[in-house]
């Protein structure tokens, strides 16, 4: 066995997978054998799901019949949503309040009973679309509460990404926006085995049910360094906008300071991320369509510069920034979102564990003291 030390985990092969393929080099992202660039533009985000969750893409009538029973479970038992009331009248931070949810929700559900086989998959499919389902009517209730206006029922007439949005300014969004919503539903569905997609899997890996692997993830994915970059992208961009510098003087000026520009390098990605590529395309679409680019604009001057000073590309979340606050979407649910789409994987690599399982369970090399001799507590 080696004895190489491999910080982060950084390189090193834990499982075999048929979910998807990142080549860094490249800048390619594959679902199942379909590249990100075909089902961004070309599948909704409930055919990924399905994808993701039963290996291939559905017929007409699978998907009408999928589409129908996530919609079923949209709504979430009054305790839970009296919970979500508890914690946005608290403050509490929008990725904690959706991680006590998520947890939350398991006492609800039919299939969480403790006597229940963890690893049966029929019974993992049926939570997965109940979770998946109930995520986007927490996170909605969760911010309008806390805006002080009460939650908006979910229907069951819109689309995953449509009755989010209603749920979330009780209007429907027109086409451009659910559109452009379920492309970024479908970006971040997905991608190896990042921090959050790990940390479902070593709680699964014990044989915890569902709802446990689940809410270790949503907990991974509060971190800064993985879910709230995109937040920090837009922070950042509200800043230079309100500094009135040139995007690129305030880029060298923060710089040489010292500090990191946020949504620029990414752990796998050697090239340009391609759901940036794309995100870039909806950000510059919705802004034309406001009749106010600056925030593309704004956005593509610094990449540019950080390009040819830095050698450094952006990444997924500096372009899904712009495009949400473009859609009006608040700053600090940006990372909520982003559960709610990466559940889908989440739980897709889920079903894979148990289906191979075995517990994942690594080594430290200790490094502390040796030949310590023990005195009693009356001698020290």
């Amino acid at each position: 066995m080696s004895d190489e030390l491999k910080k982060g985990l950084e390189g090193v092969l834990v499982a075999e997978s048929e979910l998807s393929y990142i080549d860094g080099d490249e800048g390619q992202l594959v679902y199942r054998g379909y590249t990100i660039e075909d089902l961004a533009r070309e599948a909704s985000y409930e055919e990924v799901l399905y994808l993701l969750w039963h290996g291939e893409l559905p017929t007409e009538a699978e998907l009408e019949a999928f589409e129908a029973e996530m919609a079923a479970e949209r709504s979430v038992d009054d305790a839970v949503l009296e919970t979500v009331r508890d914690l946005a009248e608290s403050d509490e931070v929008p990725m904690a309040a959706l991680r006590t949810a998520v947890s939350e929700l398991s006492a609800f559900d039919e299939d969480a009973d403790e006597e229940t086989d963890p690893t049966d998959r029929e019974a993992n499919l049926a939570k997965g679309k109940r979770i998946t389902a109930k995520i986007p009517t927490i996170i909605a209730a969760f911010t309008r509460i806390r805006d002080g206006e009460e939650p908006v029922a979910p229907r069951e007439d819109l689309s995953h990404a449509g009755n989010f949005l209603y749920m979330l300014n009780d209007e429907e969004p027109d086409d451009v926006m659910e559109d452009v919503f379920d492309q970024a539903l479908v970006l971040h569905a997905d991608h190896g085995l990042n921090a959050s997609t790990f940390s479902a899997m070593v709680t699964s890996s014990t044989l915890a049910d569902l709802h446990s692997a689940v809410t270790s993830a949503v907990g991974t994915l509060g971190g800064s360094l993985h879910g709230g970059a995109n937040q920090n992208v837009m922070e950042m961009l509200k800043e230079v906008d309100e500094s009135e510098k040139d995007p690129v003087q305030w880029v060298e000026d923060a710089l040489e300071r010292g500090d990191r520009v946020a949504g620029f390098g990414h752990r796998v990605y050697n090239v340009k991320d391609p759901r940036a590529k794309i995100l870039s395309e909806q950000s510059e679409e919705l802004g034309e369509a406001a009749g106010d680019t600056k925030w593309y604009e704004m956005s593509v001057a610094i990449e540019e510069y950080m390009a040819e000073e830095k050698g450094l590309a952006p990444n997924v979340d500096f372009y899904s920034a712009t495009t949400y606050y473009q859609m009006g979407i608040p700053v600090d649910i940006y990372t909520p979102i982003f559960a709610m789409s990466r559940v889908g994987g989440w739980i897709a690599h889920v079903l894979e564990q148990y289906d191979d399982n075995r517990l994942i369970r690594p080594r430290a090399r200790y490094v502390g003291p040796t030949d310590q001799e023990f005195t009693s507590v009356d001698e020290r």
